[in-house]
């Protein structure tokens, strides 16, 4: 299994360059004036900004255009496409928030995980294309860079929403239930902070909450966590970020030398972010069950404190209130433990403290929702294009830690890939559009397509699409059938700077492999990982006794299989350096289907049963010696039966 690559040091190659850039145009300006400079600080020092007073509309109307729901990053590029689009937008929220920007603003996810147009920067270095521009630049654009204080970014969320005169904000409200029409919806029911009950009805409405709360009372079907992977009640981690004071200046640069001489590829900093400190993956936990730490993620705050996006914890239903207490408890408690352990390491921690701890989780997975097409792992492996493309994702498949014993993967690092429109329209519900990390995607490809940038993407398409469907006069599951509408639709978001232009899918080298086919299947899965290079990808490599059980147990899992596979290595020297013969490989295959057959009858017996094709055991080249590629193809032959039954 390739090393897990964590989320910002995904993006090191491609900041490092950028920040040699910026620096080499500016360093003339900065020595001059002698101050910090980072993207967003235009020339300024950093200086603690103040929090804007976000005012809630002192009355809402009976009825809107649209109704947002979620004041997440998402539901504001909802909101202000919506209405910029000429829609009368209610822009509300049931949580009980005073700011807008949700898991940025409230979760203090203050570090971006940009999506980059890869190709681009190759053929232009020095340059760093961002995919998704459209609302997502224009906020970005206020903010410090990518690492930001998380009060300029809460303004720039509400400067965005308060100069469009066609959006009423409502926070802290109590309770926000569908309003249903049979299959559709056809509004919300809004309990006020005074209790009080007011009926909203909506031409249509986007659920921009973070776990499709709205869909999901309205009736969508959802799966949990990983259970597409035969994985009932396993979920990634939660994160709560916390935040230390003192961070002077000088213990900046200290953080900043320490990551560019320590010698590792992963590690490093610029004037907003860091990443790095490795050593605090081996921290040993107090709640040794519950919790573990990754190596630090660090985001730069205006007032000399630091948010730290680090603290893993685990068995949390984001989806239960006690729960999600529960996880603070924790956290809180192990925190002054993390600490002490860091000022042990690092000397440049040694004058911090501890400050606080985020308002809010950082949640990354509870629903994944069933829509009119759900993205694939394999959508993702081929940087497929979509014909009612909305936006593009191109940030690795970074699968958290589900438990301690766990490491957590990255499953691919694709180039491109293209968010569908049918990912957003969700089935057995009209009139409703699911945005965010809950839209329908599967569990792996939601490891790259859960990041703010695509969330907003989708979200800008939502609020455009609601206005495309009032004209037009249709559903939003009739307008997710047309291409006709759907190219009016892209054409409203180019027109809105976004670009979604069709592209040719490239093309990766491990795509020519000969055991490709069974590559693509173990991969949908999750039982292959290519890691950030894809190089685990490669079907070449000897496989040996071992490794075949551990594949098997994954295609049991997932495919809800009696048997058990452990059994087939029982009187195997060093199973785990054995060459793996076809007998071997067939025999723990019956193994995994509860076929009582001796090793050398396996084969015959997969056979018979149309389990193993004869075109695979022709393409095994030494059948005393099987590499990986040869698993793979045995394995796509039995998942490609049992999915026929």
């Amino acid at each position: 299994m390739a090393r897990h690559v964590d989320r910002t040091t995904a993006r090191k190659n491609v900041i490092v360059f950028v920040s040699l850039l910026i620096i080499a145009i500016l360093i003339a300006a900065v020595t001059a004036i002698g101050l910090l400079w980072d993207r967003g600080d235009k020339g300024k020092a950093l200086e603690p900004g103040k929090l804007m007073p976000v005012q809630s509309a002192a009355s809402v109307q009976n009825a809107y255009d649209v109704v947002v729901v979620g004041t997440d990053p998402e539901g504001v590029a909802a909101a202000v496409s919506a209405a910029r689009n000429g829609q009368k937008t209610l822009l509300v929220d049931g949580r009980d928030r005073e700011i807008l920007g949700g898991l940025m603003t409230l979760g203090w996810l203050n570090s971006l995980d940009h999506n980059y147009d890869r190709e681009k920067n190759e053929q232009n270095p020095g340059k760093a294309y961002i995919l998704n521009e459209g609302i997502f630049s224009e906020w970005y654009k206020q903010v410090e860079g990518d690492s930001f204080d998380v009060v300029t970014a809460a303004n720039a969320f509400y400067t965005l929403v308060k100069n469009e005169k066609n959006i009423d904000l409502l926070l802290k409200t109590k309770a926000i239930e569908p309003k249903m029409n049979g299959g559709k919806i056809v509004g919300v029911t809004v309990t006020k902070a005074d209790g009080a009950k007011q009926e909203i009805a909506a031409k249509s409405v986007i659920d921009a909450t973070q776990d499709a709360d709205i869909a999901a009372a309205a009736g969508v079907p959802f799966t949990i966590g990983r259970a597409d992977l035969g994985d009932e009640k396993s979920r990634m981690a939660v994160t709560l970020v916390f935040r230390l004071k003192n961070v002077t200046p000088d213990v900046w640069k200290q953080i900043q030398k320490r990551l560019r001489d320590d010698g590792d590829p992963n590690t490093d900093a610029n004037e907003r972010s860091a990443w790095g400190f490795g050593e605090m993956q081996k921290y040993p936990p107090n709640n040794k069950e519950r919790v573990k730490m990754r190596g630090l993620n660090i985001g730069r705050q205006n007032d000399d404190t630091i948010l730290i996006n680090a603290l893993q914890i685990f068995g949390i239903d984001g989806l239960d209130p006690k729960s999600r207490e529960e996880a603070f408890e924790i956290g809180k408690k192990e925190l002054p433990y993390v600490m002490d352990h860091m000022k042990k390491l690092y000397p440049e921690f040694a004058g911090l403290e501890l400050d606080a701890t985020a308002p809010e989780l950082y949640i990354r997975e509870t629903r994944h929702m069933q829509g009119e097409y759900r993205m694939t792992m394999i959508d993702v492996l081929e940087n497929r294009d979509q014909w009612d493309r909305i936006g593009f994702g191109s940030y690795p498949v970074d699968i958290q830690r589900t438990s301690p014993t766990d490491n957590g993967a990255v499953m691919s690092h694709p180039v491109k890939y293209a968010i569908p429109f049918r990912s957003i329209v969700p089935q057995k519900v009209d009139n409703l559009l699911v945005v965010g990390r809950s839209a329908s995607f599967d569990t792996l490809p939601h490891g790259s397509a859960r990041v703010i940038p695509v969330g907003m993407a989708t979200a800008e398409a939502a609020g455009a699409a609601a206005k495309l469907a009032g004209d037009k006069g249709v559903t939003f599951r009739q307008m997710s059938a047309s291409k006709e509408q759907i190219a009016q639709l892209q054409d409203m978001l180019n027109k809105q700077g976004m670009v979604l232009k069709p592209y040719e899918a490239k093309k990766e080298a491990f795509m020519d492999q000969k055991a490709y086919p069974g590559l693509k299947t173990v991969v949908s899965m999750g039982l292959v990982i290519g890691g950030y290079d894809n190089s685990g990808f490669d079907t070449k490599p000897d496989s040996n006794p071992q490794r075949m059980v551990n594949l098997m147990q994954g295609v049991k899992r997932v495919n809800k299989l009696t048997g058990d596979p452990a059994p087939a290595v029982t009187g195997v020297q060093e199973p785990a350096k054995a060459a793996l013969t076809l007998d071997q490989a067939a025999f723990t295959i019956t193994k995994a289907i509860s076929a009582d057959v001796p090793a050398a009858q396996a084969v015959k017996e997969l056979q018979s049963r149309g389990l193993l094709q004869q075109a695979t055991l022709d393409g095994i080249a030494d059948k005393a010696k099987l590499n990986n590629g040869d698993t793979y193809m045995m394995i796509r032959d039995l998942v490609e039966a049992l999915n026929k039954k």
